[in-house]
């Protein structure tokens, strides 16, 4: 390979990575070259410049989803042809599949250029990676009070059906949480917990799709074809019903996510954070990437706010730190004051108009 193209970068960014020895998750920067992965600590506000691993792409195996880590959706897994799996994490599907995808071409390339075989793709079947998927803790995860799926009353030809919620809303809600990847496959997992039990058919249209159709295609993708949960999962005391502050602010529409550094308002440290901007009602939650996306580690309301670029010619008051760059700031409402460190000048100006857009 020529030297200059060996060492040119195809892609960096943000991953979430699973330790080997000990398996806790750390967010390192990662820069993919034509023939290795090279990742790196994040020290404050500014990436470290000793690398801490590289891993080498001759021989390597992707497997995208990887869907066997609880409340992970967004893993990948990279095998080195020593068999040592490296699992990584990506902060959407896209980013996940645009990582997968030029790691995979990548390897491509290299088996190529040495006249390898062909190259080495592990997916899962259609319907197979079901297998791994914990159908009970899907449930637990729809009906979850801050961000499980909607019930309301529904009118289906002149009967009013109280507590249900319609079989599009389910695939909505499972390609959304990113358990699935596209509606057919949403459509399948519905099936399987409409066949075990845990949801149930309310009126005529999905009583009469579960009596004819075959087991992938009972439930239906469908805004007027109703269910609800099981009984027996009604009786577990759970407060799904009871409105909250922050199930009010989790319920609108997602409209960006993706990595910024956030300095803390008292110890004025830089942390990666997942940022997720909703709309109707706009609010911009954040959360410790190390951990999961249910539980915000923090969040405001948009309403009224002030989004400002900020100079990267020295540190702009308020800033503390040693800091890459990119920054911008967001003033609340309540005159609170956030400072913000995207990866890239084109990340900060779109997450800057993404932002504005719901002020």
């Amino acid at each position: 390979m020529d030297p200059d193209k060996k060492n040119m970068t195809l892609r960096e960014g943000f991953l979430v990575k699973r330790g080997h020895l000990v398996h806790n998750w750390k967010a390192r920067w990662f820069v993919l070259m034509p023939d290795k992965l090279l990742y790196y600590k994040y020290e404050g506000g500014k990436r470290d410049s000793c690398q801490r691993g590289e891993i080498l792409l001759e021989d390597c195996v992707m497997t995208c989803p990887f869907l066997e880590h609880e409340n992970r959706p967004l893993v990948f897994k990279l095998q080195t042809k020593n068999g040592v799996d490296h699992f990584l994490e990506a902060c959407s599907r896209e980013e996940r599949d645009d990582w997968a995808g030029d790691i995979t071409a990548a390897v491509d390339k290299l088996q190529t250029s040495e006249g390898a075989k062909a190259p080495k793709q592990q997916q899962d079947p259609a319907g197979s990676q079901f297998h791994n998927i914990d159908l009970s803790k899907v449930l637990d995860s729809m009906y979850d009070v801050h961000s499980g799926i909607n019930m309301s009353n529904h009118v289906e030809q002149g009967n009013t059906y109280s507590n249900c919620f319609s079989g599009s809303a389910v695939v909505d809600w499972l390609v959304f949480m990113q358990l699935t990847l596209t509606r057919v496959e949403a459509m399948t997992l519905a099936s399987a917990l409409l066949e075990e039990g845990s949801l149930r058919t309310v009126g005529l249209k999905s009583v009469e799709a579960l009596r004819t159709a075959g087991l992938s295609e009972q439930f239906l993708d469908d805004s007027t074809a109703l269910y609800s949960f099981s009984d027996s999962l009604k009786k577990r005391g759970s407060v799904k019903a009871e409105s909250s502050r922050s199930a009010v602010e989790l319920s609108g529409k997602v409209i960006k996510r993706g990595y910024l550094l956030k300095q803390g308002h008292r110890r004025k440290n830089w942390k990666l954070r997942l940022f997720v901007l909703r709309s109707e009602p706009a609010y911009l939650h954040y959360y410790d990437p190390t951990k999961d996306d249910i539980s915000p580690a923090g969040g405001f309301s948009l309403r009224s706010c002030l989004v400002s670029s900020l100079d990267d010619n020295g540190v702009p008051s308020g800033v503390k730190g040693n800091v890459q760059g990119n920054l911008f700031k967001i003033i609340t409402q309540s005159d609170t004051h956030y400072f913000m460190q995207a990866p890239t000048q084109q990340h900060k100006t779109d997450w800057i108009d993404a932002i504005r857009q719901q002020t």
